[in-house]
């Protein structure tokens, strides 16, 4: 759509006709008719966008020059067919000719999203065996060797502490033969729980009545759908006996696609999850955290007779994760169902592509750091941002519109061509 600048650099009042509805004003003149009209006024678009400053101060870049976007210089565009109106047949039907090539590239786009899947799955079955040593490790099944344990440690944190150690060395030869299993504990203790409540947004659903479950979770596995089925991705739980439920692995589905809508191709950005699907967990009696029960006195009006009610009632818990189980959410959802889809989408994503793949970082903190440095990052850029909008509220709009919401969160960092929508 064009903007309110594009018009009036062109000699065209804005404030003749209203477009109802709209809140832009349309020109009372007739649109250039000829090719010989739109090309000057493109030409004379360069020329205002490379030599003169715009209504915020600030330069076009070089993007301005060579595809000038008159539709792009504000952030409240009139609608495409109000530009489309003003263009003759001719270049209409040659724009209509470049969407067809852009529809074309994203069934291309689709395809390639599509063996980008291949290759994860691939590589997927080559991470294992190092993911099954590392639960090995963490289980306590497997002691590693010294060779194994080695890693660099900070040069001067090595100086200071090297007469320590040398001191120590014997004293705990010694303990070692005579330790209890408590200061000698069994692989990595509470390995994913930690994990769990050093994330803000894992730390959020477990709640405290979770904490001695997730004490018995083993391992997380990321399952890739085989080649020739539909695109998914499944989420295992691995857990070792304990006294809560009966599943050895607790699992979440999240089935995807890569194909361009065929009502809107151009919104095609990669792989979007589509629908999950939980599983049903075998409480033992009495341990179902994901409710509770709740006790209430009713008083009969006649009698005056009083009785306590019990009733179930659904419960805070991280294990609310699994649902919804397979045919339990196929109504049609409303504004707070898609909410927590979108939510649930997130942090499926999360799992799969930051957890799994590097939760020591995440057990000692370091891949927290990370996350806050680039957090930190976007909202300074995001701030100046703003002071720049807010310092030119007097002049024209620029072409600032929100991103929309996106659940990759910081994954584009990483890399990752997987989108979730």
């Amino acid at each position: 759509t064009l903007p309110v600048s594009y018009l009036s650099n062109n000699h065209i009042n804005p404030t003749e006709v209203r477009v109802p509805n709209s809140g832009i004003s349309r020109p009372s003149e007739k649109p250039p008719a000829g090719e010989a009209d739109v090309e000057e006024l493109l030409k004379n678009q360069v020329h205002t966008s490379s030599h003169k400053k715009d209504g915020q101060g600030k330069k076009h870049g070089k993007g301005d020059e060579t595809m000038p976007n008159p539709g792009g210089q504000m952030g409240k565009p009139v609608g495409f067919p109000f530009l489309e109106n003003m263009l003759p047949k001719a270049v209409k039907r040659r724009v209509h000719a470049l969407k067809r090539l852009q529809e074309q590239c994203a069934h291309i786009e689709a395809k390639f999203y599509e063996e980008v899947h291949e290759l994860e799955r691939k590589y997927a079955t080559l991470y294992q065996p190092l993911f099954d040593k590392r639960r090995e490790i963490v289980t306590g099944a497997v002691e590693p060797t010294d060779e194994e344990c080695e890693w660099p440690t900070d040069e001067d944190e090595e100086e200071e502490l090297a007469e320590e150690v040398k001191e120590k060395a014997t004293i705990e030869d010694v303990k070692k033969e005579e330790a209890t299993p408590e200061e000698n504990p069994k692989g990595i203790p509470d390995f994913w729980l930690t994990i769990f409540k050093s994330v803000d947004m894992l730390s959020d659903m477990v709640q405290e009545h979770d904490e001695p479950i997730l004490k018995h979770l083993r391992d997380i596995q990321v399952k890739f759908s085989e080649p020739g089925q539909p695109m998914s991705f499944t989420l295992e739980f691995h857990f070792e006996p304990n006294g809560y439920f009966n599943n050895a692995v607790l699992t979440k589905v999240y089935k995807m696609k890569s194909e361009p809508e065929t009502s809107d191709p151009f919104s095609f950005e990669g792989p979007e999850i589509i629908d999950c699907e939980g599983c049903q967990i075998d409480w033992l009696r009495g341990k179902d955290v994901t409710v509770k029960i709740i006790k209430k006195k009713q008083k009969h009006k006649g009698r005056g007779t009083v009785r306590t009610v019990t009733k179930q009632v659904p419960n805070d818990s991280f294990f609310n994760f699994f649902n919804p189980v397979k045919g339990e959410n196929e109504h049609t959802p409303d504004e707070d169902s898609e909410f927590n889809l979108a939510t649930d989408f997130e942090i499926g994503h999360f799992f799969r592509e930051r957890i799994v793949p590097r939760a020591v970082l995440y057990f000692t903190g370091e891949a927290l750091e990370d996350d806050e440095s680039f957090e930190e990052e976007e909202l300074e850029e995001g701030d100046e941002e703003d002071q720049d909008e807010e310092g030119d509220d007097d002049d024209e709009e620029g072409d600032t519109d929100p991103k929309p919401w996106n659940a990759l969160g910081t994954d584009a960092m990483d890399g990752n061509v997987t989108s979730v929508r």
